[in-house]
């Protein structure tokens, strides 16, 4: 296995963290940038209507945000023919202006590219910036994959939506030749003026659905984000029994549609939110391909010489892409670097205070051995039903266990030590999920493996623990959690603002009653100070 350095580890955690942040701010953008453009359609049939764009764009993205809680099961079904009806139209409006102009397809030729970049050198990169809006979208058919496999989405790329993309740029570029007047929207200066109206609204639809995928996207990579250590864990709602993939986590939605809002609202127009969306959409595409390319030497085990080969046509593009938009850092550009910069802050600072609690925790714990021996010696009163106390490690003895003695001076007849690990794969087999240890005198040691993409549900472990020799009564089972207050006066490495973020980030956590799925009136909370 080829080893990654420790420095090396880090910096590949950091650009995952900092793509996330571009992510976070794509889903911020496009929805935004979206549904802006649809709706601005109504300027062009009559002028009349330009004070009602943005408050029109703000009332569909309320609603879009609103019914997330509802799920895409039910008003999915409606998403397919909406879409084809889209692209069909967008083809065929551009179709038409190519067999007016055939000559724009000449424009496939790679010369005048070439030609183009040598005549205007400096200026050919920055326009760059603004082609890029073209495939601006792309990252949404990943973003989704966990909905629709990859074969699906292969094959409707290849199929039907990049052919229909192309005739109508082409389209586009086709009308401009004849009629440069309409050079400030093409797309709508396709359209026959009697079916705007119309347009506008199946564009508006369309804008909806894509949204719905950067938003889905958020709330897969919050869950991820979670489980893998990242950030508080959020109460996360499946909105379907059918499809795991399908979630809503309120906060994040409610905090997407602010951002959205204010995006609407501070940029006005579409065309302002372009540079932003160009940063964001290229930037995660290049740390994609930099961690694309170090999955393929380190995880597939392909030679470097081979997954370069692959890779560099991939950063070459990006790289060109990204410097065109660099150009446009002040003019929109610096918003989603803005959030990437607030997601890695408090990403970084929750891994890192995580990191320290579990030092200080577990370097104070009692050995598991010394506890048992000391049980036997003292002859603690046993009462009926099972303890869990859940713990950060499988690794001594849980503060919380400890606490319980001191203050009540009894033990259950059964007592479980139960600790829930994320791994880096998605998803881990419910048969492959428990491992049980009996330690003797009615004690016993559960660990449960989960994936990044699976929810942890703490009386299900308990269920799948029992063909191990653990049986259970749910109603006799008690669950004890600790419930840490944090103090940022200590000596710990950590800087003192990251103290008080990561203080204020562990008093917002959600409940994990909710998040672990333990019913409420089973648990008990014992609580501890750490000093950080």
């Amino acid at each position: 296995d080829k080893k990654i350095s420790a420095t090396l580890k880090a910096a590949l955690v950091f650009a995952g963290i900092l793509g996330a942040g571009l992510l976070y701010g794509d889903g911020v953008i496009t929805p935004a940038i979206s549904v802006l453009s649809a709706v601005e359609g109504l300027e062009v049939a009559t002028k009349a209507a330009s004070p009602f764009v943005m408050p029109l764009t703000c009332v569909v993205l309320v609603c879009l945000f609103l019914l997330q809680h509802r799920g895409t099961k039910d008003i999915g079904k409606l998403f397919g023919p909406i879409m084809l009806i889209w692209f069909i139209a967008i083809a065929g409006f551009g179709l038409i202006q190519i067999f007016n102009e055939p000559r724009i397809l000449l424009a496939i030729n790679p010369f005048y590219a070439v030609d183009f970049f040598m005549r205007n050198s400096t200026h050919g990169i920055v326009v760059l910036g603004s082609v890029v809006l073209c495939i601006t979208g792309c990252e949404a058919l990943y973003a989704d994959l966990g909905h629709f496999g990859k074969n699906a989405i292969r094959l409707s790329w290849l199929a039907f939506v990049c052919p229909a993309l192309l005739c109508n740029y082409f389209g586009q570029g086709a009308l401009l030749l004849g009629h440069p007047e309409l050079n400030v929207n093409p797309f709508y200066g396709l359209v026959p003026r009697v079916l705007l109206y119309p347009m506008v609204g199946l564009a508006t639809a369309a804008t909806v659905i894509a949204s719905q995928a950067l938003i889905s996207g958020a709330f897969s990579l919050t869950q991820q984000a979670a489980q893998l250590g990242l950030c508080p864990r959020m109460r996360i709602v499946h909105t379907s029994s059918d499809m795991q993939g399908q979630i809503y986590i309120p906060v994040v939605n409610y905090a997407l549609m602010i951002a959205c809002l204010g995006v609407v609202i501070g940029f006005k127009q579409s065309s302002g939110l372009a540079g932003a969306y160009g940063i964001a959409v290229t930037g995660t595409m290049i740390i994609t391909s930099v961690l694309y390319f170090l999955v393929l030497i380190n995880n597939w085990k392909w030679s470097v010489g081979k997954a370069l080969s692959l890779v560099a046509i991939f950063i070459v593009f990006d790289v060109a892409y990204i410097i065109g938009n660099l150009f446009k850092i002040a003019d929109g550009g610096w918003f989603p670097l803005f959030v990437a910069a607030i997601v890695a802050i408090a990403m970084t600072t929750w891994r890192k205070g995580r990191a320290e609690l579990a030092r200080k925790l577990i370097g104070a714990r009692l050995p598991l051995d010394s506890f048992l021996a000391g049980v036997s010696k003292r002859k603690l009163p046993r009462v009926p039903g099972t303890a869990v106390f859940m713990t950060l490690s499988p690794e001594g003895t849980p503060p919380t266990l400890l606490h319980h003695i001191k203050h009540n001076h009894m033990l259950h007849e059964k007592v479980v030590l139960l600790s829930i690990r994320s791994i880096d794969s998605p998803n881990v087999p419910a048969d492959e999920r428990i491992k049980l240890d009996d330690l003797g005198q009615g004690f016993y040691r559960v660990v449960a493996t989960y994936g990044y993409m699976q929810t942890p549900n703490v009386p299900r472990i308990m269920k799948d623990a029992s063909p191990y020799g653990l049986l259970t009564e749910p109603m006799t089972t008690t669950f004890y959690l600790g419930r840490e207050t944090l103090l940022t006066g200590g000596k710990s490495k950590m800087m003192r603002w990251r103290k008080a973020v990561f203080a204020f980030m562990s008093r917002n956590a959600g409940n994990p009653t909710v998040y672990f799925g333990i019913p409420a009136n089973r648990v008990v909370e014992l609580g501890t100070q750490i000093e950080l």
